[in-house]
């Protein structure tokens, strides 16, 4: 009886392993995923380096032309360095930003601007004696223009606006800007 038992198990691990690859492989032709290195600086001498993960679904709307509007998902990780830091030299960040995209539809470069708000948490509210955030929890609104590039647009470049505070949640919240160059190559 436990080998009948063993053999269904064993069976139904390998249908449902099966169900999800052929479901994977299904998907995975329509959504683009990338990998993002930003480099970049901000307020208070901060440098700042970030690895994020990008998700394309090819949800698609509003053709204008030969431009639509798409959406974009990111996953971050970020190194956050100051030489100011009485408290801490390095910060780390985690978070998600969805992405609205306006770009061109056609062609091996294809511009584009974006805009979109994400949110953080911060490993460590306090970079310095006088420079703190009150919670470790923040908002990203981010904006910036850029280009894919190749025949199968699996390069993109671009540059990026982008504020982080906590959105007046908590007192104190001096928000920092930062200005990013970022590298992408898609899947």
């Amino acid at each position: 009886m436990d080998n009948k038992k063993n053999g269904f198990r064993g069976l139904a691990l390998s249908g449902a392993i099966a169900a999800l690859l052929c479901a994977a492989s299904g998907t995975a032709s329509a959504d683009q995923f990338g990998f993002q290195v930003t480099g970049g600086t901000g307020d208070h001498h901060v440098k700042k380096l970030d690895l994020g993960l990008a998700w394309d679904p090819d949800l698609t709307w509003w053709q204008i032309g030969a431009w639509h509007f798409s959406l974009i998902g990111e996953a971050h990780a970020a190194w956050w360095h100051t030489d100011e830091g009485n408290v801490h030299d390095n910060i780390g960040e985690f978070g998600v930003t969805p992405l609205i995209r306006f770009i061109r539809a056609t062609g091996s470069v294809r511009p584009f601007i974006e805009a979109g708000v994400g949110v953080r948490l911060l490993t460590s509210p306090r970079i310095a004696s006088d420079y703190t955030y009150a919670t470790a929890f923040q908002f990203t609104p981010t904006a910036g223009v850029g280009l894919q590039i190749g025949n199968h647009q699996q390069y993109q470049v671009g540059y990026r606006f982008q504020h982080i505070s906590n959105g007046g949640i908590k007192e104190p919240n001096p928000g920092i800007n930062f200005h990013e160059l970022y590298l992408q190559y898609n899947f």
